[in-house]
């Protein structure tokens, strides 16, 4: 393979997640202006300036506009990458520290009108179940990769249970409150997890 072969895909790939991005940004101002019922994919694939042939190329469906959420796999990333030494929890809570704090203010905020249209919409909800799945799975293999297991191993399974759980618990107040410190919140929630969940 030709040396100048991987630059260009490396940008092709910037390129489309930057679309990808562009049109999700665009659904979602348009949401909250106008109501998620009342937005078209014609309207939002004009706001983001593409066809709606390359929305569908991006999102198979309106809803999935709403729910992708491409920072899952960057907080994977960020969880492999911590130092060995620190435990599955510790590494998950300075992953967020180093993820959130990298985030705009405004993008921020879209994530968490996001979540806000999620909760109220009903054919949203319905699909929350398989997004958490999803995002468990891509857990899993982090965690496992970092610990030297199987991603199906029974105790791999069971923290991420507990950490999609709680960061679920977490973070539905953060959309109900937008004062709340999002960092802080979920940091004392992991903080918990890690003495054991004491009551």
């Amino acid at each position: 393979m030709p040396a100048t072969e991987a630059p260009k895909q490396g940008l092709r790939e910037l390129k489309k997640a930057r679309t990808r991005a562009e049109i999700q940004r665009q659904a979602l101002l348009l949401f909250q202006r106008q109501g998620y019922a009342a937005t078209t994919i014609e309207q939002i694939a004009a706001a983001a300036e593409v066809s709606q042939s390359t929305f569908f190329r991006y999102f198979p469906a309106k809803e999935d506009v709403v729910l992708y959420d491409d920072y899952d796999p960057i907080l994977m990333a960020a969880l492999v990458r911590q130092p060995a030494e620190l435990s599955p929890i510790a590494a998950i809570r300075r992953t967020l520290r180093e993820v959130f704090a990298q985030i705009p203010p405004d993008r921020l905020e879209l994530e968490i009108q996001r979540s806000r249209l999620v909760n109220s919409e009903p054919e949203l909800r319905a699909h929350t179940l398989q997004a958490a799945t999803n995002t468990a799975e891509l857990l899993a293999e982090a965690v496992a990769e970092r610990v030297g297991r199987d991603p199906h191993d029974f105790e791999v399974r069971n923290l991420v249970g507990a950490v999609i759980g709680i960061m679920i618990m977490a973070w539905a107040p953060i959309t109900e409150d937008g004062d709340i410190d999002i960092v802080e919140k979920m940091d004392a929630a992991f903080a918990h997890l890690e003495t054991g969940l004491p009551l």
